[in-house]
C-alpha cells in the first residue's frame, strides 16, 4: 500500500496517461505508453515540484521540436474555463506540468508563451510559470498586467495579483519586488474592490507579503483605500492584508481596522486548565477583558502561544480570539479551547510553553502550562 501522501500522489503514471490521452486526441503520434513507462520510471523519491518537472520533460521530448507548435497543441487541449469557487487542485490538477513546460521552456517565445499562461491559468493556474517572465521579460510582461486586470475572466484577474506576490509560497522570491513593490500596488489598484472572492484573496494576500517589507507603504496603502473606496470588499482585503502587522500589534494597522482605546482595556484574569498537558490534550483559556473607559471601544483579542522549540527557545505563534465592541465600563469573559495536537508544520516539545492575551497588540495577561511527552 501506497504511504505517499498529498498532492505529489497523483503525479505518476496515471497522471501522464491521463495527460498523453488529452494530447494524442489532437496530436495521434503522441506516444502515451512511452510517456507514462517514463513518469513512472523517473519519479520515485521526488516531491511535487520535481515530479511536475519531470511531466513536463516527458512533454518535451514527445511534442514537436518546434515550441511554438508544441505549446499550440497543449493550449488546444483545454476544456472549459474553471467557474468560481473550482480549484485548480481538485478540478484540474493534471494542467500542472503544461504550465511548467510553458516555464521551463517558453522564455525565448515571450509572446506566444504570454498567451498561453493567459490560457491556461483561466483552466488552472499560472501564478508560479509566469515569473520567470515578470524577471527575464519585465517591461514585455508588466505591459499586459492592465489588460489582466480588467479580463472579464476572475482567473487572469488573479494571475496578475498572485503572480506579482513577492513572497509567494513554494516559489522564488521576486527581489525585485521586495525592494520596489510599487509596480505592484500599481497592479493591486484597479482590484481593490473586486467582485471575485478569488481574486480578493490574492490581492489580500500580496498585500501582506509587501507589508512584510515595505510596512510603511503597505499601512498608507491599506489606508487610501480604506477612505477611497469604502465598500465590503475592499474592507475585507485590508483586514486580511493586514494580519502580519495585525499578529505583530502594529498601533497604525490596528488603528485603520477600527481597534481603539487598548490603553483603557485591562484584563484582571485570565486562567489556563489544566496546567500540565500531553500531546492530544486539550487546553481551556479564559479571560475577563473589561473597558475602564467612559466612553465604548471596539478591540481586537488575541492569544499567543509560545511554543518551545528543540533547542529550548521559543517562537510565538498568533491565534485569533475575538473582536469585541465594549460599552463603558463593561466586562466580558472570554472562553477558548485549544487542543495541542501537531501538524506537519509544527511540532511540540515538552517544557513550559507561555500564553499570553494581548488587547490591541498589547499583552496585558500571561499564564503558562507544562507540556509533557
Amino acid at each position: 500500500m501506497s504511504t505517499e501522501y498529498g498532492l505529489k500522489r497523483h503525479f505518476n503514471g496515471d497522471a501522464a496517461r491521463l495527460l498523453g490521452g488529452k494530447i494524442r486526441a489532437v496530436h495521434p503520434e503522441f506516444d502515451v505508453d512511452g510517456y507514462a513507462a517514463e513518469v513512472e520510471r523517473l519519479i520515485p523519491g521526488k516531491e511535487l515540484k520535481d515530479r511536475v518537472l519531470v511531466l513536463a520533460e516527458g512533454l518535451r521530448t514527445r511534442l514537436p521540436e518546434d515550441y511554438v507548435d508544441a505549446v499550440g497543441i497543449l493550449v488546444s487541449i483545454l476544456e472549459d474555463e474553471l467557474a468560481e469557487g473550482e480549484g485548480m487542485f481538485n478540478v484540474s490538477w493534471f494542467l500542472m506540468p503544461v504550465a511548467r513546460f510553458v516555464e521551463e521552456y517558453g522564455l525565448d517565445h515571450p509572446e506566444v508563451s504570454l498567451d498561453a499562461l493567459v490560457e491556461i491559468t483561466k483552466r488552472h493556474t499560472a501564478e508560479y510559470a509566469i515569473r520567470p517572465f515578470i524577471e527575464q521579460h519585465y517591461d514585455l510582461t508588466m505591459k499586459r498586467m492592465p489588460a489582466w486586470v480588467t479580463d472579464p475572466s476572475h482567473n487572469v484577474r488573479r494571475m496578475a495579483s498572485e503572480g506579482t506576490r513577492s513572497r509567494l509560497p513554494w516559489a522564488r522570491t521576486l527581489s525585485l519586488f521586495v525592494k520596489d513593490p510599487g509596480p505592484v500596488l500599481a497592479v493591486l489598484e484597479p482590484l481593490r474592490s473586486d467582485p471575485s472572492e478569488y481574486v480578493r484573496k490574492s490581492v489580500a494576500n500580496n498585500l501582506n507579503d509587501i507589508s512584510k517589507d515595505a510596512p510603511g507603504l503597505a499601512l498608507a496603502t491599506a489606508l487610501r483605500w480604506t477612505e477611497e473606496s469604502p465598500t465590503p470588499e475592499t474592507a475585507w482585503i485590508v483586514r486580511h492584508g493586514l494580519r502580519t502587522l495585525v499578529k505583530k500589534g502594529d498601533q497604525t494597522a490596528l488603528a485603520i481596522l477600527g481597534a481603539t482605546g487598548g490603553e483603557h482595556i485591562k484584563v484582571p484574569a485570565l486562567r489556563l486548565t489544566p496546567r500540565t498537558l500531553t500531546l492530544g490534550d486539550t487546553f481551556v483559556l479564559r479571560a475577563d477583558v473589561e473597558n475602564t473607559d467612559t466612553r465604548a471601544h471596539s478591540v481586537a483579542v488575541d492569544y499567543v502561544l509560545h511554543l518551545v522549540r528543540k533547542n529550548g527557545r521559543t517562537i510565538p505563534k498568533v491565534f485569533k480570539l475575538s473582536t469585541l465592541e465594549l460599552a463603558p465600563g463593561e466586562r466580558r469573559t472570554l472562553e477558548k479551547a485549544h487542543t495541542i495536537k501537531e501538524i506537519q508544520t509544527r511540532a511540540y516539545y515538552p517544557g513550559e510553553h507561555l500564553v499570553d492575551l494581548q488587547v490591541n497588540g498589547r499583552v496585558l495577561a500571561t499564564d503558562r502550562f507544562d507540556l509533557e511527552l
